[in-house]
């Protein structure tokens, strides 16, 4: 989905104003200096956020400001998003990078609204007026390996041979020294090969169809049309398929989006399919589903291009619409992605989970964790749950994605560790009996983007104590049994685990902190060091040093992750205050500790 550009505004500028509205942006402006829909307190932090989830930046300032923020991210250009520098009195617009990913696009809509002329350095953009590895919106390149020899021989000289019909490549001088195929067949060897995306392959196939069957049979299908794989748009069936393999491995193998749409709207075009079927009917509510599809997504004026064909346990169809697709009918898949943001700092976010966030539709989760977010949220419709909600946020993130929606549901460290990644696993296990959730919301896509976790910030912050085999036990009682949580505590101890203890206490649980103290205490020495991590990342970022015999429960709140090292951990004094690790040569540190 296309990312809404920020507009950096420095200064209190009504520029800025008229950048967002040209673009259909948004202001995030310096607080304290300047106005707008989002507060900035730190510039480059801020910048580098932006970057690394794909939004389009479009900073009012000087050019060195944003190069120095996203300096550290910079690794490949073929991912990059935007970004511009706009001077302060809007004279001039200069693309800095992703050019040939919308950079030099909105560079020419500034100019175009500020009336000045865009500063495109990209040498296609300069002297040709287009770059062959950026084709417009509804056309494909088939071999963006074949782009960088063609454009440096147009560059020195040359000229194009070009066969088929694209207007937009009428700007190209006249020559043998480069051969252009613009059209749907497969192009000749040799030759730099656009598509128009105006066919839609229709696709049906039996549950648990073999992909190699389904993939073979639309090969063939394109191969009888005389079409290009890169001319297809889309693949389009049945929502009952949305969770089915062989779609997803025909629409990743021609590198096509999958579209959805449920029985009614397949059966509207039962009058111009050509093999409407009563048993399909009976089966699924239509008379057919691939060239019932294929029908659908080229809409009234398209065409079926070719009727449905059929192996075993697939059938695919062909739909031709009269001009490119940019704007597909039909739904997407779908998708939940779990998104462990860590303990809340901004630089500890992967950009993985950053860039889905982004391309989120719509949050879920804690209040507190998508405010975490930042600038990430801005903007986006988000369903806030409070503590204890849990399972209502899961279950909630579940149905929206099973209306076709790209949801990000929020959640603090790991979403697959004491978070929401098992439960919305276990929500799609229990069917859709009670307890469960609904057909079309099992078919949504799940992903996950792993986050760090408090165990891992604390340990880090405090030295190296996860050195060596650790393990992690809850103490919360809500879902575990006392007597469940009492045994871990011994057998941990026992095996003599450096232990992160989450949910320590709450306000009503305040004893089995205590008991997991005694507990360890019959196994590992008094002076055994123990680390109290509060807030990890943020501003009021607390670490507190602690004896295991000192260990108090009154010092312990529920934004506390409670670290206890194993017989081995030392703390040792350094001129950056005390730190704590657990060496990984076990056996001989324990006997040099008792040696001492």
């Amino acid at each position: 989905m296309a990312l809404t550009p920020a507009i950096l505004a420095l200064t209190d500028t009504p520029l800025a104003r008229q950048l967002a509205e040209a673009l259909d942006g948004e202001v995030h402006a310096l607080a304290g200096r300047a106005t707008g829909d989002v507060a900035v307190t730190d510039v480059p932090e801020h910048v580098r956020s932006l970057f690394a989830a794909g939004r389009p930046i479009v900073g009012l300032c000087a050019a060195g400001i944003l190069i120095r923020a996203v300096a550290p991210l910079l690794a490949d250009k073929r991912a990059e998003p935007p970004v511009l520098a706009v001077a302060e009195d809007g004279s001039s617009v200069t693309p800095l990078l992703g050019g040939h990913h919308g950079a030099n696009d909105l560079a020419r809509r500034i100019a175009e609204a500020f009336g000045i002329a865009p500063a495109l350095t990209t040498a296609g953009d300069v002297r040709l007026g287009l770059s062959l590895d950026a084709p417009p919106e509804g056309w494909r390149l088939a071999n963006p390996e074949a782009a960088k020899p063609a454009m440096a021989a147009l560059l020195a000289g040359g000229g194009a041979t070009i066969s088929g019909g694209a207007p937009w490549l009428a700007t190209l001088p006249a020559g043998p020294e480069v051969a252009i195929h613009a059209g749907l067949a497969p192009a000749p060897e040799g030759a730099l090969a656009f598509h128009p995306a105006r066919v839609v392959l229709g696709a049906g196939c039996a549950r648990n169809c073999p992909p190699e069957e389904l993939i073979a049979l639309a090969e063939e299908a394109l191969a009888e049309a005389t079409i290009a794989p890169g001319a297809v748009a889309a693949i389009a069936t049945l929502d009952l398929k949305a969770d089915e393999p062989a779609m997803h491995a025909l629409a990743a193998h021609l590198g096509a989006p999958l579209r959805l749409f449920d029985a009614s709207a397949l059966e509207a075009e039962s009058p111009r399919a050509a093999t409407p079927s009563d048993v399909v009917f009976a089966e699924v509510g239509t008379h057919g589903v691939s060239e019932n599809a294929a029908l659908a997504s080229v809409g009234a004026e398209g065409q079926l291009l070719l009727p449905k064909r059929k192996s075993a346990n697939a059938t695919v169809a062909l739909g031709l619409a009269p001009a490119p697709l940019t704007a597909l009918p039909g739904r997407a898949r779908g998708q939940v992605s779990l998104i462990g943001i860590g303990p809340g700092q901004p630089a500890w976010r992967t950009p993985e989970a950053s860039r889905l966030v982004a391309e989120a539709e719509e949050l879920v989760g804690y209040s507190l964790y998508i405010d975490l977010l930042g600038p990430l949220a801005h903007g986006k419709p988000r369903a806030d749950f409070p503590l204890g909600g849990e399972e209502d946020r899961c279950r909630h993130a579940l149905e929206r994605a099973g209306e076709g929606r790209n949801v990000a549901l929020v959640c603090s460290g790991d979403s697959g560790i004491y978070a929401m990644g098992a439960l919305v696993w276990e929500l799609i296990a229990r069917g859709d009996g009670p307890g469960g959730v609904s057909d079309a919301a099992r078919r949504a896509a799940v992903v996950s983007a792993p986050g760090i976790t408090a165990m891992q910030a604390a340990s880090a912050r405090a030295g190296a104590l996860l050195g060596h085999d650790f393990c992690a036990i809850s103490l919360s009682d809500l879902l575990t049994p006392r007597e469940a949580i009492r045994g871990r505590l011994k057998a941990a101890a026992e095996g003599d685990f450096v232990i992160a203890f989450y949910n320590p206490v709450s306000k009503t649980r305040r004893t089995l902190l205590a008991e997991a103290r005694e507990i360890l205490l019959a196994h590992r020495p008094a002076d055994t060091p123990v680390l109290l991590a509060s807030s990890l990342g943020r501003p009021e970022e607390t670490l507190r040093h602690r004896r295991l015999d000192e260990l108090e429960v009154d010092e312990v709140d529920m934004l506390t992750t409670v670290l206890i090292g194993s017989s081995a951990s030392r703390l040792v004094q350094t001129g950056d205050g005390p730190r704590i690790f657990t060496p990984r040569g076990y056996e001989k540190h324990l006997i040099a500790r008792a040696a001492e």
